[in-house]
C-alpha cells in the first residue's frame, strides 16, 4: 500500500489514484472504513481529523468546499486500523449535482472493498432543507441498501445546551433524518481533543457492523445502486419521452383540431363568399334580364309607336290624298262650272253682241262698233281674269301634289 505524508498532515494520507491497481482491491476486514458525506461546510474534514487524531484533511472556515475530490486518511486507533474517506460537499456551488455525485461515487475505490459506515455529517446549529435531503441523495448515489450502513454525525456539539435527545425531540425534521439512518447517531465536538468521543463513535460503528453481520457496503450493492440509478434515469427518461410524446401528440392533436377548425372556418367563409358571389351574380343576371326585358319592351313599345306613327302618317297621307282628290274634284267641278259659266256668258255675250249689233245696226253703226269694242274689251278682261284664275288654280294643285308626295 503506497502512503505519502505532508508536513502539514503528519499522518498516513492515501490517494488510490496513486496506488497500484492490485493494491486498490485488497480485502482487509480488520480495517474499519468510514466515509464522510454531507453538505459543504458542515465539518466533514474536521470530523475526519478528529477521528484520526491528526491533521490529515484540510479544514478551515470557508464559504466554499475545500475538498474537491475524495481523499483518504489512515491510522491505528486502539489496535484498530481505521480508514477515513473525505468526500466533496453535496451542495458545492462550483460544480453541478451530476459532477458532485460522480466525485462522491469515487469514494468506493478509496474504501475498497467497501465502507463499513457512511457518516452523514450534520451541523446542529444550521439544519436546512438541503441537509434534510442528504440521506435521500446518499440513497440516490449508493441505493437504499446503504441505509443500514448510515449513521448521523452531528457536529457543533459544543453549542448544544441540552442533551442530544432533548434537542432531537424539538425537531421533527432531525428525528425523520435519524430514523432514515436506523436511529443511529453520534455527536462530535471537533474543538475538544478528548479521545473518548472518538472511542464512543468507533464503538457505535462496531455495533452497526456487528448488527450488519460483520458485513460492509459491497461493490455488488454499489453496482446494483448504479443499475437502479440507470434504470431510474432510464425510467425518468422514458417517462419524459412518453410525456413529451403525449404532449407532442396532444399538441399535434390540438394543432390539428385548430387547423381543422380554421379550415372549417375558412371553408365556411369561402362557401359564404361563394354563395354571396353566386347571389350577386344571380342578382346581376336578373338585373340584366330585367334590363334586357325592359329594353325589349321599350323597343317593342317604340316599334309599336313607330308602327302607330306610320299608321297615323299613312292615314294622314290618305286623308291628305283624299283631301287633295276632293280638292281636285272640287277644282275640277269649279272649273267645269266656270267653263259652263264662261260658255253661257260667252253665249250671252255673243247673243248680246248680236243683239247690240243688231241694235247698233239699227241705231248707229258707229255706236254699235263702240259698244262692240267695249263689250269685246270687257269680255277680253274677263277671259283674261278667268284664265289667270285657272292657271293659278293649276299651280296651287301642282304644289299640293308636290307637298303630298314629299310627305309620303
Amino acid at each position: 500500500m503506497a502512503n505519502f505524508s505532508n508536513p502539514a498532515m503528519p499522518c498516513n494520507f492515501r490517494n488510490p489514484a496513486m496506488a497500484n491497481t492490485s493494491d486498490s482491491y485488497f480485502t482487509n476486514n480488520n480495517e474499519l472504513r468510514i466515509v464522510m458525506v454531507g453538505k459543504t461546510g458542515v465539518g466533514k474534514s474536521a470530523s475526519g481529523n478528529t477521528i484520526l487524531g491528526r491533521q490529515c484533511f484540510e479544514s478551515k472556515c470557508s464559504p466554499k468546499s475545500l475538498t474537491e475530490d475524495c481523499s483518504k486518511g489512515e491510522d491505528t486507533l486502539s489496535g484498530q486500523q481505521v480508514a477515513v474517506i473525505d468526500t466533496p460537499g453535496l451542495s458545492d456551488t462550483r460544480f453541478d449535482m451530476e459532477k458532485t455525485i460522480k466525485a462522491i461515487s469515487q469514494c468506493f475505490s478509496y474504501a475498497s472493498p467497501g465502507p463499513h459506515i457512511f457518516l452523514v455529517v450534520i451541523r446542529l446549529t444550521r439544519f436546512t432543507e438541503e441537509e434534510q435531503q442528504t440521506v435521500q441523495r446518499i440513497q440516490e448515489i449508493f441505493g437504499q441498501a446503504a441505509d443500514k450502513y448510515c449513521m448521523v454525525l452531528f457536529t457543533g456539539g459544543d453549542d448544544l445546551d441540552s442533551t442530544i435527545e432533548e434537542f432531537l425531540a424539538e425537531s421533527p425534521e432531525l428525528q425523520e433524518l435519524v430514523s432514515r439512518c436506523n436511529n443511529q447517531y453520534h455527536v462530535f465536538n471537533n474543538r475538544n481533543k478528548d479521545p473518548s468521543q472518538v472511542q464512543e463513535l468507533l464503538q457505535k460503528i462496531r455495533k452497526v457492523v456487528q448488527k450488519n453481520g460483520g458485513s460492509h457496503y459491497t461493490n455488488q450493492m454499489f453496482q446494483e445502486a448504479e443499475r437502479a440509478i440507470q434504470e431510474e434515469k432510464r425510467r425518468i427518461l422514458e417517462e419524459k419521452e412518453e410525456k413529451i410524446r403525449k404532449e407532442r401528440e396532444e399538441m399535434e392533436r390540438e394543432l390539428q383540431e385548430k387547423f381543422d377548425k380554421e379550415m372549417q372556418r375558412i371553408n365556411r367563409e369561402l362557401q359564404a363568399e361563394r354563395e354571396k358571389e353566386r347571389k350577386e351574380r344571380e342578382e346581376e343576371r336578373k338585373e340584366r334580364e330585367e334590363e334586357r326585358k325592359r329594353e325589349r319592351e321599350e323597343m317593342k313599345r317604340e316599334r309599336e309607336e313607330m308602327k302607330r306613327e306610320r299608321e297615323r302618317e299613312k292615314m294622314e297621307r290618305e286623308r291628305e290624298r283624299e283631301k287633295t282628290e276632293r280638292e281636285r274634284e272640287v277644282m275640277k267641278r269649279e272649273t267645269e262650272r266656270e267653263r259652263e259659266v264662261m260658255k253661257r256668258e260667252r253665249e250671252e255675250a255673243d247673243q248680246k253682241i248680236q243683239r247690240v249689233t243688231q241694235e247698233l245696226q239699227v241705231v248707229k253703226q258707229q255706236e254699235m262698233n263702240r259698244e262692240l269694242e267695249l263689250a269685246r274689251r270687257n269680255l277680253f278682261e274677263r277671259v283674261v281674269e278667268r284664265v289667270f284664275i285657272r292657271e293659278h288654280t293649276a299651280v296651287v294643285r301642282e304644289r299640293s301634289e308636290v307637298v303630298l308626295c314629299a310627305v309620303m
